[in-house]
């Protein structure tokens, strides 16, 4: 690789994580080598085993950046807001856009997961992104304790359906352009704001519902 210069510890370690989101995202984990990482960040093999002491540690360290990213999202969001239904809202407003303009969190969890099945899945909750799951179900449970929310729903099944339905929508918006009625494909903000009201007030109207069929 040549004499590649030594760089700033945080900015290495950066730009290591960086090289390594990307090509773990388009060519999946196996077939990544450490040489192809640091060709990628600029820098010597060496310097990478300076931060990370294998290919794995480095994958989860990638991993958990991700999930913590997406968890300041919603604990910016909290901070904001003193109502979690405004909670809600900007969070999953600016979780669809992180997904659109870091689309190599979806692929390098999505390639993994098909590729290898339940065991990565195992791996991916526990090194983090069960974390951001879990924090949004506990917000979810801070509006049913304040009777904001109702309490007759579950509250992981609510966060499901909401961070699903931003997955499917970054998945699938090339597509919905061209079917008929669409009309939020380029637009997500919208979007959002749509699918967040459907989960807030439901389909049926309130004086269709029978209530001796609820939980």
């Amino acid at each position: 690789m040549g004499d590649l210069p030594l760089v700033i510890e945080g900015e290495g370690r950066q730009r290591i994580l960086a090289a390594a989101e990307k090509l773990f995202s388009d060519k999946a984990f196996d077939a990544v080598s450490m040489n192809a990482i640091a060709l990628q960040a600029g820098i010597s093999k060496a310097n990478i085993y300076h931060y990370f002491p294998n290919k794995d540690a480095l994958y989860l360290a990638v991993l958990r950046a991700a999930s913590q990213s997406l968890r300041t999202l919603l604990n910016d969001a909290v901070d904001a807001h003193g109502v979690v239904v405004d909670v809600l809202r900007h969070f999953a407003r600016c979780h669809l856009q992180a997904l659109l303009d870091r689309p190599e969190w979806v692929r390098l969890v999505w390639r993994e997961i098909l590729e290898k099945g339940a065991s990565r899945a195992q791996e991916f909750a526990e090194q983090g992104f069960a974390d951001v799951f879990s924090a949004l179900v506990a917000v979810l449970e801070a509006g049913q304790s304040r009777g904001e929310l109702r309490v007759d729903f579950d509250p992981a099944l609510v966060a499901t359906l909401l961070l699903g339905a931003n997955v499917f929508f970054f998945q699938s918006r090339d597509i919905l352009r061209h079917y008929p009625h669409v009309t939020f494909a380029d637009d997500p903000a919208g979007y959002d704001a749509g699918i967040v009201e459907i989960l807030l007030r439901g389909l049926i109207p309130v004086s269709s519902v029978d209530t001796t069929s609820t939980r």
